[in-house]
């Protein structure tokens, strides 16, 4: 199974949006379900060649050449049996497995009656050795179906041996070439039903529930919170082969969010497989809540400590922002409350409300004002003396260019994706759009969405296979 952690990595990396921001929990009810299509392709080589390995290519009766086997009292036998490379291809949701087999039997017969011996056994009659191993073709076809509730069924048919060459014993040259096919088809019938009652129908659901569960982990990513893919729907579809390869599609259907508290994990049943969506590529929104304690701290790292020099007449004044804090108003405005000190002492509160500039691709407040508070009545009148320095300096603080993270995002994605995530399994891939869809100030958070739409491919070369 391709490992979670690279699927992850995946989406984490759309995440770049928000990595200067700390998070918090967002409103899933109103997020928009991210659809991921990735088509996948498998070398089926080196599975074939795994199975190759498994399987003996000599086969003989117990204790070859020196026992017998006695299937009555008229009749014994030995064998050595040899087999070829195994020959598999594959078309739509059929496999083909043939081979050519080698053999050679001895046998001899003797009259019975009644389970009584009445004759010695004859001289052995041989098959295969002064004219060489006798060839067969054998082969098996299975169609698989991956059914909704995680079944994979397999109808496994029997193909008519071909004889290659005749098989004749003892001096009088008999043709028993249809009495070994014969014994031949019982034995390659009993093994059909041993493989339809091992792999006809297998429940693959434990093991998707365990991949669901690895869906649904918290994952903490450092230096910005704590990622929750959140699936809610799961298909396998356009699963088919061609030669060596394998193609299928898997979707998720999620709702990824990135918060600063750390979310219980919630388990559940891995759903039945959704109808297929048809459709390549993935379209993935994500919702990041910017905290305003944490953008509180952002811009005191850049306005604290400010001094502004201000003229009142001829006395040179000056004032210094002490500290500076982020809400919101709860009329879809932010709010800045900034404390300043120096020649005057008090608070100004100044409001906007944040925009995306598609053109510009930044963050901005608009409708900006401000109402100051203090203790000095002179100040009260003068509240030009903020007009300009001050309020430019918070509008420059308070706009975010999104530019940067676009493209910084855009760059990471594309080299992720371009890459071998773990041996044996290489992407390929592109972002085509990034952006932002939606800013809005809720009382708790500062909520920002953007989308990212792109495809990616993934080629397994190698993968883990057990038998």
């Amino acid at each position: 199974m391709i490992n979670c952690k690279s699927v992850f990595t995946f989406f984490l990396l759309v995440f770049q949006l928000a990595a200067s921001a700390q998070l918090s929990k967002s409103y899933l009810d109103s997020l928009p379900v991210s659809e991921i299509d990735i088509p996948i392709t498998i070398n089926l080589k080196p599975i074939f060649a795994m199975a190759e390995k498994q399987v003996d290519t000599l086969f003989t009766s117990p204790n070859y050449p020196n026992a017998w086997i006695q299937a009555d009292c008229a009749t014994r036998y030995k064998y050595r049996f040899k087999r070829s490379p195994f020959r598999i291809s594959a078309s739509g949701t059929t496999f083909n497995l043939g081979f050519t087999g080698y053999y050679r039997i001895t046998g001899a017969t003797r009259a019975c009656l009644g389970g009584t011996t009445i004759t010695p056994w004859t001289p052995d009659c041989n098959c295969g050795f002064e004219e060489g191993d006798r060839k067969v073709n054998i082969g098996f076809s299975s169609t698989f179906t991956l059914l909704p509730n995680h079944i994979l069924n397999a109808k496994i048919v029997r193909q008519e041996p071909q004889a290659l060459d005749k098989c004749t014993v003892c001096f009088w040259g008999q043709d028993i070439t249809s009495l070994v096919m014969d014994g031949l088809k019982k034995e390659l019938d009993a093994s059909k039903k041993t493989m339809e009652t091992s792999f006809g129908n297998i429940d693959i659901r434990p093991y998707m529930q365990q991949a669901w569960n690895k869906l649904s982990e918290v994952y903490a990513v450092p230096s910005i919170g704590y990622f929750t893919l959140n699936p809610k729907a799961l298909r396998m579809e356009r699963i088919g082969a061609q030669n060596d390869m394998l193609s299928l599609t898997i979707g998720i259907s999620a709702t990824p969010v990135v918060t600063l508290i750390k979310p219980q994990p919630s388990q559940s049943v891995v759903p039945n497989l959704s109808p297929a969506a048809n459709k390549d590529g993935f379209n993935i929104n994500l919702e990041a809540a910017l905290q305003y304690d944490s953008l509180s701290k952002v811009i005191n790292g850049y306005m604290a400590g400010q001094r502004f020099e201000m003229s009142e007449g001829l006395v040179n004044k000056h004032v210094i922002v002490k500290e500076c804090k982020v809400y919101s108003d709860l009329q879809d405005k932010l709010a800045l409350e900034v404390d300043f000190e120096g020649s005057y002492k008090g608070t100004v509160y100044f409001t906007g409300k944040p925009v995306y500039n598609i053109e510009t691709k930044m963050i901005e407040l608009q409708d900006f004002g401000y109402d100051l508070k203090t203790k000095s009545l002179l100040l009260k009148t003068a509240k030009w003396l903020f007009d300009k320095r001050i309020m430019s300096e918070i509008q420059k603080y308070t706009s975010i260019d999104m530019k940067s993270y676009y493209d910084t995002a855009s760059k990471t994605m594309n080299e992720w994706l371009n890459r071998e995530w773990t041996k044996g399994i290489r992407g390929s891939g592109s972002i085509q759009d990034l952006h932002l869809t939606a800013v809005k100030v809720l009382p708790e958070h500062l909520l920002i969405r953007s989308n990212c739409i792109g495809k990616l491919n993934i080629l397994v070369n190698q993968m883990e296979f057990k038998f």
